[in-house]
């Protein structure tokens, strides 16, 4: 069955494999035109899904560490307009270190990754999304403090609570902005970082994921939800 057509538009930070591909093929299916950013051509999937759905995948190249490459990204697409800006980044340590454990590089940088760069991206961007648009962020349930009773990956729980904290502070400094704001939560996914033992496979998460996020559009504030629409504590 072909996609079904729209003349919806997604900007979306991070899609080159994953979590972040996923969103990408889900929005194309819908009849989205998407432009996705990946970090390295040589690792992403997005060149075998820009053939699937010819004229409707734009691929830019960014670095979101590297605000330098996020300002070129916003001048290249000053005459677009989206309805959906989705920031998806993610990385965690190679042993789930704790803090006492990590080194001082290797913890800077999950939290660049994780919260400083896409709150950056953020705020570079948001100009770009219509003023009843979407800016969504990819978090994840470890963020919760109230969910954390194991004391477990600590330091990826930091750097989505401080990602989750940064989304705060920007819906209150544009408290009066009508942008729908979202903190998204996939659940515990089999990829690359989830791991082969994760709950949930990609298509039990994204479809869903997307599905919730649709289904909040025109409603302004910051909600921090999973991908069934829950409401996540903080």
């Amino acid at each position: 069955m072909p996609p079904r057509q729209s003349n919806k538009k997604l900007l979306l930070i991070g899609a080159s494999r994953g979590l972040g591909l996923a969103l990408a093929e889900v929005y194309l299916k819908r009849g989205w035109s998407v432009v996705a950013t990946e970090r390295d051509a040589r690792t992403s999937g997005l060149r075998l899904l820009a053939q699937a759905h010819a004229g409707r995948l734009v691929i830019e190249t960014v670095d979101i560490a590297h605000p330098d490459q996020v300002a070129a990204l916003r001048q290249r697409l000053a005459s677009e307009r989206f309805d959906m800006l989705f920031v998806n980044a993610g990385v965690t340590t190679p042993h789930h270190e704790s803090a006492a454990e990590v080194s001082t590089d290797e913890f800077a940088r999950v939290m660049v990754t994780n919260a400083l760069s896409p709150i950056r991206a953020i705020e570079a961007l948001r100009d770009l999304v219509v003023d009843e648009g979407t800016i969504g962020v990819m978090s994840s349930g470890r963020g919760s403090v109230a969910n954390n009773e194991d004391g477990k990956e600590d330091v990826y729980r930091a750097s989505k609570a401080a990602l989750n904290m940064f989304m705060r502070s920007f819906a209150a400094r544009h408290a009066d902005d009508s942008r729908t704001l979202l903190l998204m939560a996939p659940g515990w996914v089999r990829t690359d970082m989830g791991g082969p033992e994760a709950r949930l496979s990609i298509a039990q998460s994204i479809p869903n994921l997307a599905d919730t996020m649709d289904a909040q559009a025109g409603k302004p504030g910051l909600q921090y939800l999973d991908y069934l629409g829950r409401r996540v504590p903080w």
